[in-house]
């Protein structure tokens, strides 16, 4: 039978291994792309033009590609430290005190207590459906974001659940991941749609940077956000295991997810697709999809796998 710390320990050796997964993706994706251009030159015209059109897309591609990690370092740089307020400020979540809500700070309060957690600051979303997320750089800069619905139709037990799992996504660097996922992914898909609009208006070199804006559209919009996926799902389970270790009762946390199942679209979130990552359950709108492409994409494990690997943890306690 899996003990809760044998979950948390199998999740993140899945998760570093995913982590390693961007840059070797990248690099086999631009490799990929050159590959099949340079074949393509090779099939036609006389052998010197094409060893200088080769000659020429090798060495303005590599000045490209390193200005261009140049500026996606300097990009997530900033989102490290100014991400989460983007962030709030895009999901319309309002800061609230502990005069306003004494019951929810002392469960934040008195989880922080167990874990030698800084207290986060506490947020409330307008929105009577049910979830949560948690964002930040560190442990003593995050932020637990509630909505209003969660808050009123859950019991103790089961808030207290979820903000377990939120607190532990902070506990677990989770936020910090995260924040840097979705900054270089959005800096990936503009930087892709820059350099195709500048390419096209290109006299010289056009046609290389239409190469290369391509190659960051395909990894910013379809390869790293698989990758992210498949990260935050590996994620969601081990905060759900951290969470039971931290509250000792694995059945409340799962009986907030099937409460949260039947409800979990966030309205506010539809225009920032890119959160959805970060939320206790998917917030979007389901449908208009694929099935195939909706399991592919999937920013969450599914809820039955996540309550039954709850209730196998519970029968462990």
């Amino acid at each position: 039978m899996a003990t809760t710390y044998a979950h948390i320990a199998s999740n993140t050796r899945r998760t570093w291994g995913l982590v390693l997964l961007f840059p070797v993706v990248f690099a086999l994706l631009f490799a990929v792309v050159i590959g099949a251009v340079i074949l393509f030159l090779g099939s036609g015209g006389t052998t010197q033009e094409t060893a200088e059109a080769v000659r020429m897309l090798m060495q303005m591609g590599a000045w490209l590609v390193l200005g261009s990690w140049a500026l996606a370092s300097l990009w997530m740089a900033v989102a490290y430290f100014c991400g989460d307020k983007w962030l709030l400020s895009g999901a319309g979540a309002v800061r609230v005190t502990e005069r306003d809500f004494p019951e929810i700070y002392r469960l934040v309060e008195n989880l922080c207590l167990s874990r030698g957690l800084p207290v986060p600051r506490v947020f409330l979303m307008k929105d009577d459906s049910l979830n949560a997320f948690a964002t930040g750089r560190d442990p003593e800069h995050a932020s637990v974001v509630l909505t209003t619905g969660i808050v009123s139709r859950l019991e103790r037990v089961e808030l207290e659940g979820v903000i377990a799992h939120e607190l532990s996504h902070v506990e677990n660097r989770d936020i910090r991941l995260m924040l840097i996922c979705v900054a270089g992914i959005a800096f990936f898909a503009f930087a892709g749609e820059m350099l195709l609009r500048s390419g096209g208006r290109s006299k010289k070199g056009g046609e290389i940077v239409v190469i290369l804006g391509l190659i960051f559209l395909l990894y910013g919009y379809i390869f790293a956000p698989l990758i992210r996926l498949a990260l935050s799902r590996q994620r969601e389970y081990q905060a759900d295991a951290t969470a039971a270790l931290m509250t000792r009762n694995p059945a409340a946390l799962a009986s907030a997810l099937r409460k949260i199942s039947a409800d979990c679209r966030v309205e506010a979130l539809d225009q920032h697709a890119s959160m959805a990552a970060m939320c206790i359950a998917n917030p979007l709108k389901k449908g208009g999809l694929a099935q195939w492409w909706n399991g592919l994409t999937a920013t969450h494990p599914p809820i039955e796998k996540r309550i039954a690997a709850l209730e196998e943890m519970d029968r462990g306690f």
